[in-house]
């Protein structure tokens, strides 16, 4: 599904999530530079290995190891990664509850990994 040319970002964004320590959330921009991306559109191609990633932990019925991508304003995924989520079935419509959502969701991730 990536549309820049590069169909290994999605495997490789997984191997290097899968190697975080402690399950530490990285930023879209650490992602990038620990793929290797440069300029344009590092972080676009980032979101796309994400989405990638979600739709494959969704049909599989892992945790959604995205999770360990944040924005660096805020602590939380894109906007792109709720509505995703939503599309997906994984998190509530009610926006309310997309903080809540993504915490337990993360508790997953992690849980998994020990």
């Amino acid at each position: 599904m990536n549309t820049e040319g590069s169909p290994d970002l999605a495997p490789r964004l997984r191997e290097i999530l899968s190697d975080l320590p402690d399950a530490v959330p990285i930023t879209y921009q650490q992602a990038a530079d620990a793929l290797g991306l440069s300029p344009p559109r590092t972080i676009q191609r980032v979101a796309q290995a994400l989405e990638d990633l979600m739709r494959e932990d969704v049909a599989a019925g892992r945790p959604m190891i995205a999770v360990l991508v944040v924005s660096r304003r805020g602590g939380l995924p894109g906007q792109g990664f709720f509505d995703l989520a939503m599309e997906l079935g994984r998190f509530p419509i009610d926006p309310e509850q997309h903080a809540t959502a993504y915490r337990q969701e993360l508790a997953r991730v992690m849980a998994g990994r020990t």
